[in-house]
């Protein structure tokens, strides 16, 4: 639904950045307020990421407006605050399908917009992309401009800190805006951002500072010690300090809701030269009460009447696998007091409310530091204490070398309680977990485990948990199939299969019409490959585990079947299907097979179901690919 522009006069006079630049000062706010509305109506009617936008208006109007943007380059960091600068920069009039399939990129993308200058999804990348803009324009000699927009959840990542390390000591010409909302998704943790968070207000430093220097301009034998008593008290008030130690001109906080103010503050900035910080205050939200006061809740909504004021209630279903993770936790930790759970900012998505509520000390979020997390957690196995690492497929990837290096080359005991693998819908290609199996079957060590089920989900993280080497666990987003899960928890056997559905063959043990085709799941498609088989006439085999693989089981089916089939919700190559034809090469055993998942390119998005069935890895899908193999 397009929305009727007659209610937001101004900002339908404003199709793209130029045209925000010939508004007068005066009309910004006037525009901001028609834009937050905007975003109001367009998010509560699509779905998507909703306070974060909400807090990043003012700011998004003031960079366009001060900035001669596509020209200068504008990178935001993860992208969940950049509806407002998609509105201003051409797509208003598809807002209303942003996430949805075919429809707008649910975060910054560069084939759809010239004024998405770098593709973003994961946090802390920004300072890195801007900086190597920032060498490529001095070397081009055009007076380019670029703007990193980064918030302090992201500042706590690793990366982040590189890129301030080098972009300092090389003295680029870069300006960062530090958006301090006080949040990242769950409450920002960490030294520095406790720091940040205590600056609700700029006004008592900027008072002193500016009356300071009304009296001092005029005499000008104290100049000099004008500027060193600004940079103490900046030291003294805000933590400014840290960022001029790494060569940074660092200026605020500032009120990041004042556009004018922004304006002003920025237009200044843009003709000062060097590495330059601009620190702003916003709050998360903003313009929307309920949103305020729980931007978690509100991170990120689906459609839902705005009028009211209320969250929408989802109608009860069958647990999500984040929650059968989260039950498990608990009960775990009533048993183990040396259970130690760790989360990269991600306790509400993790389902993990619960367990750092009745279990606090063994319960650590470590903000977003998915590197950390890991070494972490193999820190905590080296003095025996029994980690979970809960984490999203997508996010273990920025986390590789330690998993390699610090947890499996020494083989600790760490648990890998992978949420999201496979397909998340409209979160699109940042965040589809097709990787992790194929990322860690080639590892020394690692235990790879894939439930088709809650029940089954449950009984392999006790698996995981008790193997005493390292395991992962992946699990889709969203519910299961609504299998009941008992109270009690039990270990399955390692590399051990189960036959779901058996097509018996003759007693000669030959192949017969009766037992041409046989389908080894991994995961959460059984469901899809029961359909497929009764259509089919086919033998199901769930397969559990990737690695170790049933190579019994595997090689049964192979001498009674004419054509094994792999189904995965993951990346084909290097994934569950290479595994079951090397284990077959291994052993000298010829049999067609027919691997179906993800295939070798980036999926963009859409609804889980949508894409399965675009893929083929749905019923239809399964059925269709086997019949045309055998013809």
């Amino acid at each position: 639904m397009i929305l009727n522009l007659n209610h937001y006069p101004n900002l339908a006079r404003v199709n793209i950045p130029s045209e925000l630049r010939q508004q007068p000062k005066a009309k910004l706010r006037i525009i901001a307020n028609e834009l937050r509305q905007f975003l109001l109506d367009s998010v509560s009617q699509s779905s998507g990421h909703f306070a974060s936008n909400l807090g990043t208006v003012e700011l998004t109007v003031a960079l366009h407006y001060v900035y001669k943007t596509p020209f200068d380059r504008l990178i935001w960091d993860v992208g969940h605050q950049a509806y407002s600068h998609k509105i201003l920069t051409g797509r208003r009039d598809r807002m209303s399908t942003i996430r949805q399939k075919d429809g707008l990129h649910p975060f910054p993308w560069p084939p759809e917009s010239e004024y998405d200058t770098f593709a973003v999804g994961h946090s802390s990348t920004s300072i890195s992309a801007a900086l190597g803009m920032a060498i490529a324009a001095e070397q081009e000699s055009k007076g380019r401009k670029v703007v990193a927009v980064i918030g302090d959840g992201a500042l706590t990542a690793g990366l982040a800190f590189e890129a301030l390390n080098h972009a300092g000591d090389i003295n680029k010409d870069l300006t960062i805006v530090l958006n301090d909302n006080e949040m990242s998704i769950s409450e920002n943790v960490g030294a520095l951002n406790s720091h940040l968070a205590r600056l609700l207000t700029g006004n008592f430093f900027n008072s002193i500072r500016d009356s300071g220097k009304k009296i001092l301009s005029s005499v000008p034998p104290i100049k000099e010690f004008a500027s060193k008593a600004e940079e103490h008290l900046k030291g003294m008030v805000v933590p400014g300090t840290i960022f001029e130690e790494l060569g940074f001109n660092y200026i605020g906080p500032i009120d990041g809701h004042d556009v004018d103010v922004l304006v002003d503050t920025l237009s200044n900035m843009r003709s000062m030269k060097g590495p330059k910080i601009l620190h702003i205050v916003t709050k998360k939200g903003k313009g929307y009460e309920q949103a305020e006061q729980d931007p978690i809740k509100w991170h990120a909504v689906p459609k839902f009447d705005h009028t009211t004021e209320k969250f929408p209630t989802s109608k009860p279903g069958n647990p999500t696998f984040s929650a059968i993770f989260g039950d498990w936790l608990c009960d775990m930790a009533k048993v183990d007091p040396d259970l130690i759970a760790i989360t990269p900012a991600m306790r509400e998505g993790s389902g993990m409310v619960k367990f750092s509520q009745q279990f606090p000390k063994q319960y650590i979020d470590v903000g977003i530091a998915e590197q950390h997390s890991v070494t972490l957690a193999a820190g905590l196995a080296i003095e025996k204490k029994h980690a979970v690492v809960a984490i999203y497929s997508t996010f273990l990837q920025r986390a590789y070398d330690q998993l390699i290096h610090d947890v499996a080359l020494q083989n600790l005991p760490v648990l890998f309680a992978i949420d999201r693998a496979g397909l998340v819908g409209a979160d699109g290609p940042t965040h589809q977990g097709a990787f992790d199996i194929s990322y860690l079957r080639c590892i020394p060590n690692m235990i790879i485990m894939t439930p088709s089920d809650e029940a089954q989900c449950r009984n392999m993280l006790y698996t995981g948990h008790i193997a005493n080497s390292p395991a992962s666990v992946r699990y889709p987003r969203g519910s299961g199939m609504g299998i009941e899960v008992e109270s009690t928890m039990n270990a399955i056997e390692l590399g051990k299969s189960r036959t779901m559905r058996e097509i018996k063959v003759s007693s000669s043990g030959k192949n017969g019409k009766n037992a041409k085709v046989a389908i080894l799941n991994f995961g959460t498609l059984l469901p899809e490959a029961l359909k497929a088989a009764e259509a089919l006439n086919a033998s199901v085999i769930d397969m559990r585990f990737v690695k170790p693989l049933d190579t019994k089981a595997l090689l049964l089916a192979a001498n009674h079947h004419e054509l094994l089939v792999t189904l995965e919700d993951g990346a084909i190559m290097g994934g569950a299907g290479s595994a079951v034809m090397e284990a077959l090469q291994a052993n000298k055993t010829l049999v067609q097979v027919l691997p179906l998942g993800f295939p070798d390119e980036f999926i963009m998005q859409a609804t889980q179901q949508e894409m399965y069935q675009e893929l083929g890895i749905d019923a239809k899908g399964i059925i269709a690919s086997v019949t045309a193999f055998l013809a």
